[in-house]
């Protein structure tokens, strides 16, 4: 429900129109008799001037203060209305529901005794407090996988791995994001479903990937996997929770990857024959093939699935996958890790040793984080300094205000960015600022500029030296920096893992069955080796060694497999 209010400021802040505070109000007891409860402010140019969004949130507290309220010059105050507004909107979906439910938790916490301080995830893979993100409940969209991100970069930086791309599969979804130079790559282009969030978030793509994902035959009769999900509830066939469609845990079992009575590490018995059955009926039968041979195709249309959704975060991206190490997290990445480096020609995979928790294992690496943005449009050519140094000073104290009351660190680093554009271009790019004092020079400026031409280059494969460059919008992260968790490596011991072997059994991979050797993870240590084809069985997941590849386990439990980047 929309409801236009008569006001007006002009792109350099000037008032042609003052707010209409009658419209306002009645436009608050028509929402309120409607049992409205939340509201989005948005008004044209309120990131230039936010008195009036600011004067109709007063007016809104006065007669509703049980109405949520956000307005556009506080969540998103830059230049674009439509993902101003968009953004906004969202905030007012999720508020009142992060808010009372973060409210409920930190209410139960105390109860409990709780008496440090409750931070929450967000999307930009930093911590904030839970009054902030109540008021900014939509840096909690796709903090989930934040938390893995952000946990990939502190596991990379200790197995030695600069450059890596995190992987991250569920019940219902493949999570993928780049790392480089243990920098995650950051977005301000995300879509949830109809509905554009301009926010900062970390650049996470995801596709319905997942154990849960199911088979099915469309009207053409093309095999599709996904991104309908048997959820956990029937879940796949094998569960024996009533669920009858093929999904790719169904499909996993049947190929030898699980092993049926060491589900969740013996909690849980799968029914082979169940899984066996529903591939039958939906797949092998219309398409006459065997449950064997449309087993296979299913799990090669989901590897294949997933690796073209990693090219969009490389190769579409001037990246090749080729130059990063694969981070195979979540229940159900490791056992198609291997696959995808081979189908990636990535030469290294790293399976985490808290890969079924890898998220949350995030949120107690992350730091705390505020992120700030400001329109601020000029050419770059004689572009004023001490104008931009002021501004970044006032966002700086203003974002430090926000982290005021976390007194869990001291230690704070400030970081800057650019969004720069050629003259005449619709779409920025975001460039780091990097100097060495608060103060912004011009030879900070020039290196920034040519490392936009290059960023461009890589991005568009075009740059240009010569044409004017232009500045949108200029960012500010306030980062709260909190000691990580010590970890201590083990020394590395014999090579042999024999002692940990439990067995064999046949595994169907891409080039036909093999006898793999099994492993019991939990007996496996520092600098145990061993080749593939292997599986490696741990309570929370089994990773599968492809066969021509070879596995290490690492100081920090990381299972490390060399694939020797062979596509």
């Amino acid at each position: 429900m929309r409801v236009g209010i008569p006001e007006r400021v002009s792109k350099d802040a000037e008032v042609l129109i003052p707010l209409d505070e009658d419209a306002v109000r009645k436009a608050v007891a028509f929402l309120k008799e409607e049992g409205v409860q939340a509201i989005a402010v948005c008004y044209l140019f309120s990131f230039i001037a936010p008195e009036h969004e600011r004067r109709t949130a007063e007016i809104i507290n006065e007669m509703a203060p049980e109405i949520y309220v956000t307005l556009s010059c506080d969540v998103l105050p830059e230049i674009r209305e439509y993902e101003r507004v968009s953004t906004t909107v969202v905030n007012a979906y999720v508020g009142p529901l992060i808010q009372s439910y973060v409210s409920h938790l930190e209410k139960k916490l105390r109860a409990k005794d709780f008496v440090g301080e409750l931070f929450i995830m967000q999307s930009n893979g930093g911590m904030l407090t839970a009054e902030e993100t109540g008021k900014q409940a939509v840096g909690t969209l796709l903090s989930g996988p934040a938390g893995g991100v952000t946990a990939t970069g502190w596991v990379g930086e200790m197995a030695g791995y600069n450059d890596l791309m995190i992987v991250d599969m569920g019940g219902t979804s493949y999570d993928i994001s780049v790392i480089q130079n243990l920098t995650p790559a950051m977005t301000t282009e995300s879509w949830l479903a109809r509905y554009r969030i301009a926010l900062p978030m970390l650049d996470i793509h995801t596709v319905g990937a997942g154990g849960g994902s199911i088979a099915w035959i469309d009207d053409g009769g093309a095999l599709r996997v996904g991104p309908e999900s048997a959820g956990s509830y029937p879940g796949p066939a094998c569960y024996g929770r009533g669920g009858t469609r093929p999904t790719t845990t169904d499909v996993n079992l049947i190929l030898g990857l699980l092993n049926p009575d060491f589900f969740l590490g013996g909690e849980m018995t799968l029914d082979l024959e169940a899984s066996r059955e529903a591939v039958r009926v939906h797949v092998a039968d219309p398409l006459g093939l065997s449950v064997d041979e449309a087993a296979q195709a299913i799990s090669e249309i989901v590897n294949n699935n997933m690796a073209n959704a990693s090219h969009l975060v490389t190769t579409r991206r001037g990246l090749d996958p080729r130059d990063f190490a694969l981070v195979a997290a979540g229940g159900a990445g490791a056992l198609h890790a291997g696959r995808q480096a081979e189908l990636l020609g990535m030469s290294s995979v790293i399976v985490p040793a808290t890969g079924p928790v890898f998220c949350a294992l995030g949120d107690t690496v992350a730091h705390l984080k505020v992120s700030d943005a400001r329109t601020y449009f000029t050419s770059m050519k004689g572009i004023d300094l001490a104008d931009l140094n002021a501004r970044f000073d006032e966002m700086e104290k203003a974002a430090r205000a926000r982290l005021a009351s976390q007194n869990v660190t001291q230690n704070f680093e400030l970081r800057r960015s650019l969004d720069l554009r050629y003259e005449g271009e619709v779409h920025e790019v975001t460039v780091p600022l990097k100097t060495r004092t608060r103060r912004v020079t011009s030879l900070n400026i020039d290196a920034t500029l040519r490392a936009f031409h290059d960023q461009h280059e890589q991005l568009f494969a075009h740059k240009d030296t010569a044409h004017p460059v232009e500045l949108l919008t200029i960012r500010v992260d306030v980062l709260g920096l909190r000691e990580p968790p010590r970890v201590n490596g083990a020394d590395f011991g014999d090579e042999d893992a024999s002692g940990a072997v439990k067995g064999t059994r046949p595994i169907t991979f891409a080039d036909g069955p093999h006898e793999a050797t099994v492993y019991d993870g939990a007996k496996l240590q520092a600098g145990h080796f061993l080749s593939g084809p292997a599986a490696i069985e741990s309570w929370g997941t089994t990773i599968v060694v492809c066969p021509g590849q070879e596995a290490l386990i690492d100081a920090y439990g990381n299972c490390i497999i060399e694939n020797g980047g062979q596509g």
